[in-house]
């Protein structure tokens, strides 16, 4: 069916808004937002498919023991920021790091049939690494832009960015 899916993963309040508890900060705010919201329409000019993965937690969730509450199922943080939130799409709640772990994406990308997936989002060194390793795992072909991934940890984005690159064999693309 589509040639490309982009799947943009966990753009939601809870990690590009202020006051959050796991906000990813200004510097990423204000890097990630427009790149990714560029790249999501020069993508749907060529045809693309749209996923939006979304945290979605339980008040009660396991992770909690590790990170602080966030993104719960009904609050605002659970939301895909406004400046995205409109574009249409797939949209996929999780609630662990990878978009596949108890959600529908396999299906979804089963029936869209991409030649290339593209993901973009936050954090690169969590919900983008866990992701992309799971589409490299079920050998899709993967493209990652530098500029429209980032992370509150910029030496585990750097890390991970070369790891995807030689260990997974995904395309990052340095614009």
């Amino acid at each position: 069916m589509g040639k490309e899916v982009v799947i943009i993963v966990d753009m939601q309040r809870g990690f590009l808004e202020p006051g959050n508890p796991l906000y990813c900060g200004d510097e990423v705010r204000e890097k990630v937002i427009p790149a990714v919201k560029e790249l999501v329409e020069k993508k749907l000019k060529e045809g693309a498919v749209l996923v939006f993965t979304q945290d979605s937690h339980a008040p009660d969730d396991p992770e909690f023991k590790m990170w602080p509450p966030h993104c719960i199922r009904g609050t605002e943080e659970e939301e895909i920021v406004p400046e995205l939130s409109s574009y249409p799409g797939f949209r996929v709640k999780k609630t662990r790091y990878s978009g596949f772990y108890g959600t529908n994406l396999e299906e979804i990308l089963k029936r869209l049939k991409p030649e290339k997936v593209t993901v973009c989002g936050v954090c690169t060194d969590i919900c983008v690494l866990y992701t992309v390793a799971d589409l490299r795992n079920r050998d899709y072909d993967v493209e990652v832009h530098e500029r429209c991934v980032a992370s509150f940890d910029r030496d585990a984005h750097e890390f991970v960015l070369r790891h995807m690159e030689k260990v997974l064999g995904v395309r990052v693309i340095r614009d």
